[in-house]
């Protein structure tokens, strides 16, 4: 019986260490060979062509060519997965999602504590994502998108609207959410007129600088969700990491409530406990996506969006970088409609600005309109 072939991995770091410590990890798993490691982006691409690596890991931070200029040549000439290796700094979490956002498959991050001690802790997501990202396609390269506006300080001081919004979006999402977020958010307008509820399976402090990247290039607000807050219309909040998001009414309106309960199915935040709790305050008058990611979760949370009445949508496998959660969802028949990454925005304008918000003419038009 052949034996199956091995994934190929080439480590990218300017650290000595790093580069004995990782191939060491990996290489603990039996379908994973490192065929090379090289000490910054000018010797990877050098390699890159005689060596044919299946996936490359990728240090964000490095001397000459520094991770995103080498990431940039990778994802643009190459079209091979990389998963970038990032610190837990501020500094770091934001190139990491100019990274996402250019292309990258995905990320890990390096522990805060002794690297030599701790980087054993990260080893199976990483194994977990290199065989990951060889069953689906590389994305393609793109330069990040421009500020729209105002820097991060002057959108943080705008005030919030005080009034709740009659409608709400809740999406679901995962692996290759960063970019798709920077394609999706920025195609709605200033006056969009419902509230948006996010969840994006990351770590703690990845949320707050997404929140304030997208801010940056949005003409909606976009927001980490803090408790208390009112679900204006025309603002985006995202669940923060580690803490589920879920809605409450009040006599002031509609808020946002975070809760520190333990991870449901692995995730904190869950998608499935937003999805819930959007279904159980906002009833028909709600819209669950759920989008590119690995695994299910979302997938009971869109079926109790869909059980009360309101509109549920999945990303389809062309757009998807991860077909895992949409595909989950499509096959126990909690989704309505199924779009591609572009037409989603365009028909949440559709679908929130009609007065009626029927859900049956709604998915009769949207139907029509792609197949026609």
């Amino acid at each position: 019986m052949c034996s199956q072939k091995k994934i190929k991995v080439l480590v990218v770091d300017d650290s000595a260490l790093m580069r004995k410590m990782i191939p060491l990890i990996i290489s603990s798993d039996e379908n994973i060979e490192v065929i090379g490691t090289a000490m910054d982006g000018d010797f990877a691409l050098r390699k890159i062509p005689y060596l044919k690596p299946d996936v490359i890991t990728l240090d964000i931070n490095m001397p000459r060519m520094d991770g995103l200029t080498t990431l940039k040549s990778i994802v643009r000439d190459f079209r091979i997965p990389v998963i970038l290796v990032s610190s837990l700094t501020e500094e770091g979490a934001e190139i990491t999602l100019r990274g996402l956002e250019m292309g990258a498959f995905d990320f890990v991050s390096k522990p805060k504590e002794s690297i030599s001690i701790k980087i054993s802790a990260i080893s199976h997501e990483l194994i977990d994502k290199i065989k990951l990202s060889t069953n689906y396609k590389p994305l393609k390269y793109k330069e990040p998108r421009q500020p729209f506006k105002k820097s991060f300080q002057q959108n943080t001081a705008l005030p919030l609207k005080t009034y709740t919004a009659e409608s709400i979006v809740a999406i679901g999402i995962s692996t290759g959410g960063p970019k798709a977020l920077t394609d999706i958010l920025p195609m709605l307008p200033a006056d969009f007129p419902s509230a948006i509820l996010i969840v994006q399976h990351m770590p703690e402090g990845f949320t707050d600088i997404l929140s304030r990247r997208l801010d940056s290039i949005c003409k909606i607000r976009v927001k980490e969700a803090s408790d208390g807050e009112i679900l204006s219309p025309g603002t985006a909040f995202i669940a923060p990491g580690g803490r589920h998001l879920m809605i409450k009414r009040t006599n002031y309106g509609i808020i946002t409530v975070l809760s520190n309960s333990p991870a449901v199915a692995g995730h904190k935040p869950s998608a499935n406990v937003l999805f819930s709790s959007v279904a159980k305050e906002y009833r028909e008058r709600s819209v669950g996506i759920i989008m590119t990611g690995m695994g299910n979760d979302g997938v009971e949370g869109l079926g109790r969006i869909r059980e009360f009445g309101g509109i549920t949508i999945a990303q389809d496998e062309e757009t998807s970088v991860v077909y895992g959660m949409p595909k989950a969802a499509i096959e126990r028949g909690f989704v309505d409609i199924v779009l591609s990454l572009d037409d989603i925005a365009i028909n949440l304008l559709k679908i929130t600005g009609s007065r009626n918000f029927n859900k049956e003419q709604m998915k009769g038009e949207i139907r029509q309109e792609i197949f026609h």
